[in-house]
């Protein structure tokens, strides 16, 4: 592609365009997974929507790959291209919060911290994800799964309205009560169809909650997990907790002789009265042995930036996910066998939980199909040094085949590795064939396939 025509996009927008050479472009291309190293013809930063719609026409005219980048959280990389154009919607990152109607206005480049930091003001939140880095787009796309989840539902379940750039250049707005197959399909399915620049979301009474992390010693690892599946059904919907492993890392509450070693852990939330948060904590300090403990109530985004440090921009890292409607005792077997090997600080197994308002919608209400489970397991190694990466890799590949007979077909396409585009079907479940006509309609030669894929209908 010729320099000419990167400055007739220059011509169309008011938006910076970087090309190699160019001082800021670096770090332009960089996503936050350190494993992908690539180089796209151009980065466009869009400042407002008419910025969006020229890259699009231009990525689609010139037959450019095109990356659409929010958080740029990623795990597959697919926020940059190899030689291709990259939609960096960073710059496009206001909030505003209407606290009357509890409804707040994101724009697509926002991270969940600046969401949580202007909601917080008028003591309002919704669903948003575990680390505050991660963009608001791509995780509401996928579905969002939270800490408030069980509390409030997915984030999609709050997502009101949505204004998107499809293919053709055209600015579209999808909403609850009008343009249905759009709205359904924004809901769970992903990057699919369009850029999506502004989202409308419901919020709820959320400011202080009472949060705790509890270390357990591996060998009652597995009293944790069947605690977890006994308790959280029929837990009230306030608790967002869920186990983990992790190995301790140096914080204060950790005595210094235990720093290094790897402990079963509870990461417990209460959003129910701040008064009630010390009672809620009981259970979880019945269960075993505490040998580590933090609990308190604290602001509700002050939760959210808990596990920022360990996941750092630039970090290598690969994940896998997948669904439950059950944690069996095989499961847990496979869980405490493998989670018990979590390779360094920054590497972990998180069970969501997906229950509670997360099952009062209908399966076929949004794309997100996966409503009957009540898991979804997130295996997750992060690392810094190149010459581990078939070490790490491995870990999670060989924790997920472990569980992979416990778990459902499909799993949240958020939790998705660059090696999972076979699954991208049963992602879907049987929803797939509905979004590929929808897919058919609103992008018909595919031009947003730097995702979990749908190929439009046929």
């Amino acid at each position: 592609m010729s320099k000419l025509t990167i400055d007739s996009l220059r011509e169309q927008v008011s938006a910076p365009v970087l090309t190699a050479g160019d001082p800021s472009y670096d770090d332009a291309r960089a996503v936050h997974n350190g494993m992908f190293d690539k180089h796209p013809k151009a980065v466009l930063l869009a400042q407002h929507v008419a910025d969006v719609v020229a890259g699009v026409n231009f990525a689609r005219d010139n037959d450019l790959e095109l990356s659409v980048r929010g958080g740029g959280h990623s795990a597959p990389g697919f926020g940059t291209s190899e030689g291709g154009l990259v939609l960096d919607l960073e710059r496009m990152r206001a909030v505003q919060v209407d606290p009357q109607r509890r409804r707040a206005r994101v724009q697509g480049g926002a991270t969940w911290g600046e969401f949580n930091e202007a909601t917080h003001a008028y003591g309002l939140a919704t669903t948003g994800g575990i680390v505050s880095t991660t963009g608001v787009g791509g995780l509401t796309l996928g579905g969002g799964i939270g800490y408030l989840a069980r509390a409030h539902g997915l984030t999609i379940d709050n997502l009101r309205s949505a204004e998107v750039v499809t293919a053709d250049g055209t600015g579209r707005t999808a909403r609850e009560g009008g343009n249905a197959d759009p709205f359904w399909a924004l809901r769970g399915g992903g990057g699919n169809f369009g850029v999506v620049t502004d989202f409308e979301l419901g919020l709820h009474p959320v400011a202080d909650i009472y949060a705790g992390i509890f270390f357990y010693e591996l060998a009652f690892a597995a009293d944790v997990l069947q605690f977890f599946r006994d308790f959280l059904p029929n837990a009230p919907r306030s608790y967002g907790a869920f186990p983990a492993f992790q190995i301790a890392p140096p914080l204060p509450f950790v005595p210094a002789q235990r720093v290094g070693d790897t402990f079963c852990a509870a990461i417990v939330h209460w959003s129910g009265p701040v008064e009630e948060g010390e009672q809620a904590m009981a259970p979880f300090r019945a269960i075993a042995p505490v040998v580590a403990e933090m609990a308190g109530p604290m602001p509700y985004p002050a939760l959210n930036m808990a596990f920022d440090e360990l996941f750092p921009k630039g970090i290598r890292s690969y994940w896998k996910g997948s669904f439950a409607t059950g944690l069996s005792d095989e499961a847990i077997a496979e869980h405490v066998r493998h989670g018990a090997q979590v390779p360094e600080v920054s590497a972990t197994m998180h069970l969501y939980p997906v229950n509670g308002a997360c099952h009062e919608v209908g399966a076929d209400e949004t794309a997100f199909a996966y409503r009957d489970a009540s898991y979804a397991p997130v295996i997750l190694a992060a690392w810094t040094d190149p010459a581990l990466d078939q070490d790490r890799i491995g870990w999670v590949r060989d924790y997920y085949h472990a569980i992979e007979p416990y778990s459902e077909p499909g799993g949240y396409v958020n939790f998705m590795a660059d090696d999972d585009d076979a699954r991208v079907r049963d992602n879907y479940r049987g929803h797939y064939q509905r979004l590929a006509e929808i897919k058919r309609e609103y992008d018909p030669d595919n031009l947003f396939h730097l995702n979990q894929n749908i190929q439009p209908a046929a």
